[in-house]
């Protein structure tokens, strides 16, 4: 083995569940000052979201201010007490799972990065002024002047649905570019929207390899490069004033007596890599970011674990990258998320798929809560994180969704039978 390769630990090589407190963390006030990116860079994301809810909500009837977000939803005692392993936890759930428009996370980022590329037409060909009102963009001319543009993007399903729908929305044709292991009914989905899905034998890096080559160079076009994307990250980022606002209403305080525990189940690392972004942005070390992964896909944690010399993928120490959550099913993290906030990610926790299908029944049956696999793999990290971790017994929990409201009921069934 090699000497890149020896610090990670037997059980994740094993496919086993592991905790993996990170050893490579530091204190905020040291990683922040030094990153690429800082808080005036998510406050600019922020106010371009907020510069777009007029067209938002002239495309987006259910869209009542333009603002798409979800609800944070505190879980009753006792179901808080299951998700903890039977200890008492203040628990909440941020409802991505359930965001409007997309029905998944990948919304705060795939959306906006569709946004900022038609910003950028727009005011380039002088459809907009400044002033104007963004809903300008939703004028018929101004469609059909987009749909001599493509929009294009390497996805597993829920971000090639996010950014297939805004891009159709304002005219843009779409191609999305899939994995052999992306479920047949997010395919269809798309096809559905009028996207061209192009599919692949290979994984989820392959896809996007081949989509980002298919479209380099193109002046007609625009690629959405999960791996690096940076208005994608930033995009994400944003999501974390939404979170501060719901607990400021909710009178939760956060701070180094009251942390903040935050689970978020990642595949290739932007959505989650945003968000932690932006809340250690806000909190600092108040707030605690754990990153949940299937067994067979310990991207994020293999690369840690690795150091960030050079990339390194799930198949270098043995796994197979075989999971039933398509949306974390990823080999290889983005080097772009790793390099900007691994030392801010708390720990890594490991789940197994039985795990996943577990926790969706349970969620249905206990709360309500119609979640796809990977969306219920963050309930699945509490109770071993709490019992792994010193501090994780105290402050405030939230476990972050990420899909599932959209899932077709004889998925949804299947789920949940599978959680028998």
């Amino acid at each position: 083995m090699s000497d890149q390769l020896s610090g990670i630990p037997e059980a994740v090589r094993a496919g086993r569940p592991t905790v993996w407190p990170n050893p490579h963390r530091r204190p905020a006030a040291e990683v922040l000052p030094g990153l690429a990116y800082g808080l005036p860079d998510v406050r600019a994301a922020e106010a371009r979201w907020r510069r777009f809810d007029p067209l938002l909500k002239a495309l987006f009837p259910e869209l009542e201010t333009g603002r798409i977000d979800s609800a944070l939803l505190a879980l009753a005692p006792e179901v808080a007490a299951h998700v903890g392993g039977g200890a008492d936890a203040d628990l909440w759930v941020k409802a991505d799972h359930d965001l409007p428009v997309t029905g998944c996370i990948k919304a705060r980022g795939g959306v906006y990065e569709v946004l900022v590329y038609a910003e950028a037409l727009a005011l380039r060909a002088g459809w907009l002024t400044t002033g104007d009102s963004y809903a300008r963009l939703a004028a018929p001319e101004i469609a059909r002047a987009l749909s001599g543009y493509t929009v294009a993007v390497g996805s597993t399903g829920n971000l090639g649905f996010s950014v297939g729908v805004m891009a159709r929305a304002l005219g843009f044709e779409v191609e999305v570019h899939m994995s052999h292991d992306a479920k047949a009914w997010k395919k269809r989905r798309l096809r559905d929207l009028g996207a061209r899905v192009v599919e692949h034998a290979g994984d989820y890096g392959s896809a996007v390899a081949a989509a980002r080559a298919a479209f380099a160079g193109r002046a007609d076009a625009h690629f959405v490069d999960d791996e690096s994307s940076v208005d994608l990250f930033l995009g994400y980022a944003a999501a974390a004033f939404d979170l501060e606002r719901q607990l400021r209403a909710a009178n939760v305080t956060v701070d180094a007596e009251n942390p903040l525990h935050v689970y978020l189940p990642c595949g290739v690392g932007g959505a989650p890599g945003g968000v932690t972004l932006g809340l250690k942005l806000l909190y600092g070390d108040a707030v605690r970011c754990i990153f949940v992964e299937p067994v067979a896909a310990p991207c994020m944690l293999v690369q840690l674990a690795a150091g960030l010399d050079r990339p390194v993928d799930v198949y270098a120490i043995g796994l197979d990258n075989r999971t039933a959550a398509d949306g974390l099913a990823v080999s290889q993290a983005s080097m772009l998320v790793a390099g900007t906030v691994g030392a801010l990610i708390d720990a890594v926790v490991t789940v197994e798929d039985a795990a996943l299908f577990r926790w969706v029944r349970d969620l249905w049956e206990r709360a309500a809560l119609r979640l796809e696999p990977s969306a219920a793999a963050a309930f699945a990290a509490v109770a071993p994180s709490r019992a792994a971790r010193s501090d994780a017994g105290t402050g405030t929990h939230v476990v972050w969704t990420t899909g599932g409201a959209l899932l077709p009921e004889a998925e949804f069934q299947a789920a949940l039978g599978m959680g028998s």
